[in-house]
């Protein structure tokens, strides 16, 4: 059937590939490093982001839209945001192309129609809404403002991988205005709150919560708070970050208000966000070597009905019963797709659809019916059993509660397991090639020795943990005093 995946023990990699392509989430595109987000995957998207805009809202924020092109003076402007992302910056310089004179039929850029001010293609935000929102703040009443945008972003990746890292992807960014230092970082936190709740309640993917250290902080920000996931091979992913960034942005700008003393002063800013990179961690997390393992929550479809029949008059019989029980999943709020084309055999659509990780599947007989019994099959754990058509919606609607669960504590268990304490140079580098996951070590706090182990061994400090105890220890390389433990780890 040409469905062949690559195991994750050949090739993560290439298994890793296989599953986003052949489970219908994305596909290569005309445009290096750039990728076509298909139905399938970008229905994943639209759930996983109307859930986020729902938490955003319920916790004060509203959207708004801002340009795609950022003037390079405007960008220019916070020199360490502008110095972090220059290397990725895709850059405007004229609006118009022309027939070649030399070469009619082809195309050439119009010398003539050069911008009067380059434009950066966004990379992020900060400088154009910075720009915006000194236009909308002169007083404490303005403040504070909590926008959040839904935009395409680009960043020039030379080596990309599907959703992983693309030259475009999707994602959101909240940009937030307070008057104070205090308000800007509990605002910080309370999304970096968000997108915990989200990873580990929607998603089923366990975070652990913690703040950069300043060779990984968000270039112009003065702390950047992060959620680390761990994939199965052992290695970390980035799965969101909330930045406080301080007064950098509004000294930038200029960006000031009058407080209740009537007296002048910077507004205090921080700026979050997740993208789809977000789908990747998600498929790293669940996935096995048969294809995609969804969880229920966000899974584009939640429930498939396959009929099983020998001619018309079975399948009528047939129709006419999965039809009722998918108006009521559906009355149940249960996503379900009957899939009755009689192109494909029952045995193709079973593989099709635990290729697409659907949760559940429902397979309907002749034999079934006379019965009243229906076979239901999990993705998660390939357990099937036979239950009664009466109840079934509220089995169903129990066994995807119960598959949620499941998946996070399988997760879960297999990161607490991945998480270990080393004390030694030696023992460090063995662990990371034999085990991997995060590694809680010592460090001394210096960049020049976090640099060196990361050059020593490809490991960053991913994160250090917020419930992290002080603890007096000596650094795993340097052997300089430190007091306290931080995760390293490989990562994507």
């Amino acid at each position: 059937m040409g469905k062949e995946i690559t195991t994750r023990e050949k090739d993560y990699s290439q298994w890793y590939n296989d599953l986003i392509l052949k489970g219908g989430l994305a596909d290569y595109s005309a445009v290096r490093g750039c990728m076509v987000i298909k139905p399938y995957g970008y229905g994943l998207w639209e759930n996983m982001r109307d859930v986020l805009d729902r938490m955003f809202k319920d916790t004060g924020h509203v959207n708004a839209y801002f340009p795609l092109f950022v003037p390079k003076s405007l960008f220019e402007a916070e020199e360490k945001n502008a110095e972090g992302f220059a290397k990725e910056c895709a850059v405007v310089t004229h609006y118009r192309l022309k027939t070649d004179p030399n070469n009619p039929g082809k195309l050439m850029v119009d010398p003539d129609a050069k911008l009067e001010e380059e434009l950066v293609v966004r990379p992020t935000s900060e400088a154009i809404i910075w720009n915006t929102y000194k236009t909308w703040i002169q007083s404490y009443r303005d403040l504070p403002i909590l926008v959040n945008q839904w935009a395409n972003v680009v960043r020039w990746e030379m080596r990309t991988r599907l959703f992983l890292r693309t030259a475009e992807f999707l994602w959101q960014e909240g940009h937030t205005a307070h008057a104070s230092a205090e308000e800007a970082v509990e605002e910080t936190r309370r999304m970096l709150d968000v997108y915990a709740d989200f990873a580990e309640n929607w998603m089923a993917m366990p975070v652990i919560k913690g703040v950069k250290s300043p060779a990984e902080r968000f270039a112009g920000a003065v702390d950047t708070y992060c959620i680390e996931a761990l994939m199965q091979d052992g290695k970390a992913l980035q799965a969101g970050t909330s930045h406080f960034l301080g007064q950098n942005f509004a000294k930038a700008f200029d960006v000031k208000f009058s407080d209740k003393e009537n007296k002048l002063d910077y507004v205090w800013a921080t700026s979050w966000g997740v993208s789809t990179r977000l789908i990747g961690g998600l498929v790293m997390t669940h996935s096995d070597d048969d294809g995609l393992i969804l969880p229920p929550k966000i899974a584009p479809v939640q429930v498939v009905i396959v009929p099983i029949y020998k001619g018309p008059e079975q399948k009528a019989l047939i129709d006419e019963h999965a039809l009722q029980l998918k108006k009521t999943l559906q009355s149940f709020g249960i996503r379900v797709k009957y899939d009755d084309n009689d192109q494909m055999r029952p045995g193709w659509k079973f593989a099709e659809y635990e290729m697409k990780g659907v949760p559940v599947r429902i397979a309907i007989g002749a034999r079934d019916l006379e019965n009243k019994v229906v076979e239901v099959a999990r993705r998660d754990t390939k357990e099937k059993q036979s239950l009664p058509l009466e109840g079934l919606a509220e089995t169903i609607q129990q066994l995807l509660v119960d598959i949620q669960q499941a998946m996070f504590d399988k997760a879960k268990a297999y990161r607490d397991s991945h998480i270990t304490q080393v004390d030694t140079w030696d023992e460090f580098v063995r662990l990371l090639d034999e085990k991997g996951g995060f590694l809680s070590a010592h460090w001394d706090g210096t960049e020049e020795t976090e640099a060196k182990i990361k050059e020593i061994t490809k490991a960053t400090i991913r994160c250090i943990p917020l419930n992290q105890p002080d603890e007096q220890g000596v650094c795993i390389l340097s052997g300089k005093p430190s007091s306290k433990r931080v995760l390293f780890a490989r990562a994507y």
